[in-house]
């Protein structure tokens, strides 16, 4: 549990730099003149409309994240913890039940036998609703992630005129490529790093 979930919080946070692509500013008009020449219209964009974010860099250095991972993994080994104790302390019964059943009449086996089955899928249940728990204490939080880097990401790139915003992770990205001076990731950083601990004033 240590690990819970570390590749979906990974995958999340890659969704919401993918999808935070934008327009510049709202002062530039949306549509072409009528009288602009089809090479502009198809010329390619200039080399700062698409930066990138390197996404390993950012979920190892942005302190929400760092918090968030501590929140998550302080949870699962409270609940790691607790089920092991409640499986010791049944495992404890088993162990005594099997000392003494060759000494118990056959009513009082049977009613032990039931007993210690009911506590078995008890345990069981216990078990999985501790892990439905978790999961959503999970999901919870990669939406709380999700929400904060699109929305500064939305914001970042408005402010710097850029109309697309990609996010780059070693061995799962689409960005083969890209020249280092579009890696904007220590900027955001830093403004995502600057609002979060205002947040936590």
């Amino acid at each position: 549990m240590k690990h819970l979930g570390s590749v979906l919080t990974k995958l999340t946070l890659g969704a919401a730099l993918a999808t935070a692509m934008v327009s510049c500013s709202q002062n530039k008009t949306a549509d072409k003149s009528a009288t602009a020449s089809p090479a502009s219209a198809t010329s390619a964009p200039s080399k700062t409309d698409v930066v990138y974010i390197n996404q390993d860099t950012l979920l190892a250095k942005y302190d929400y994240f760092k918090d968030m991972s501590s929140r998550l993994e302080g949870k699962g080994k409270a609940a790691q913890a607790d089920l092991q104790s409640k499986g010791q302390a049944y495992q404890r019964e088993v162990v005594e039940y099997q000392k003494n059943a060759q000494t118990m009449s056959a009513d009082a086996r049977q009613a032990t036998e039931q007993r210690l089955q009911r506590k078995g899928q008890e345990l069981e249940a216990y078990r999985q609703n501790a892990g439905a728990e978790l999961q959503n204490n999970q999901a919870s939080e990669q939406v709380k992630l999700y929400e904060k880097v699109a929305e500064y990401v939305k914001q970042y790139a408005k402010d710097k005129g850029y109309k697309l915003v990609l996010t780059y992770q070693k061995g799962n990205s689409a960005v083969l490529y890209g020249d280092p001076s579009l890696d904007v990731t220590a900027d955001v950083l830093k403004g995502l790093n600057e609002a979060y601990a205002k947040d936590k004033k």
